[in-house]
């Protein structure tokens, strides 16, 4: 489902944030990526949205081979990638419902479809009563629902979360990671980007973490090292 071969990248003021990268997640796994501020983290993230290219080494993700892919075919990737940030990124001036009915409405997806799939997901979320809510009537718990619901909305093969708890308290943490791992119950590839030592520890998911652009441990039980 994704893999990394060989993959370096290096920044054009000579920076390496990732050295010869290997990594490998089956379909259905649920993987966290862990290490400390400059370990690669982020960068690893936007390769494997291809925001960016490596410079070396090859990267597969959903089937597509990134060094091959052609421009016009990079959206067709994204739309089997659902994307959780840290942030929410929701528009503020519509409705959750619009909010949700958006990443599907970018793809032209037939309106009555629309009407079907974006009660569903918000039924999943547990925001079903709260359509017409705008998102600063929501907690930050429930905006970050909103944002799995709209990652989810175009049944994506894999779900890729950079810090999803990275600005809620540690109930909404508990609630967000939990609604994570029954969608990756129900079949979706997760992979989640976090410094959150508690959550990792607790979930005993596989842990890969990284060291200075180095993968210094890939634990299929993991859990969460301290460098220090």
């Amino acid at each position: 489902m994704i893999e990394l071969e060989n993959v370096t990248m290096t920044y054009p003021g000579g920076m390496t944030a990732l050295k010869d990268v290997n990594i490998n997640i089956e379909k259905g796994e649920f993987v966290f990526i862990v290490g400390s501020s400059g370990s690669g983290k982020t960068t690893l993230f936007k390769l494997l949205l291809k925001e960016l290219n490596p410079t070396s080494g090859k990267i597969r993700v959903a089937g597509y081979d990134y060094s091959t892919i052609k421009k016009n075919a990079i959206p067709k990737v994204r739309r089997r990638i659902g994307v959780v940030f840290q942030n929410f990124r929701l528009l503020k001036d519509r409705t959750i419902y619009e909010n949700v009915a958006f990443a599907q409405r970018v793809i032209q997806t037939p309106a009555r479809f629309i009407r079907r799939r974006v009660p569903a997901m918000l039924t999943l979320v547990g925001l079903a009563e709260k359509y017409k809510s705008y998102p600063k009537e929501l907690s930050g718990g429930e905006q970050q629902r909103v944002a799995m619901a709209r990652a989810l909305v175009n049944n994506p093969d894999i779900i890729l979360a950079d810090e999803p708890t990275g600005n809620l308290d540690p109930k909404n943490s508990i609630d967000i990671m939990n609604l994570l791992d029954d969608i990756n119950k129900r079949g979706t590839t997760v992979v989640v980007v976090t410094h959150n030592k508690e959550i990792v520890n607790d979930m005993k998911k596989r842990v890969i973490t990284l060291k200075k652009g180095v993968i210094i441990s890939d634990e299929k039980q993991g859990g969460y090292i301290d460098e220090d």
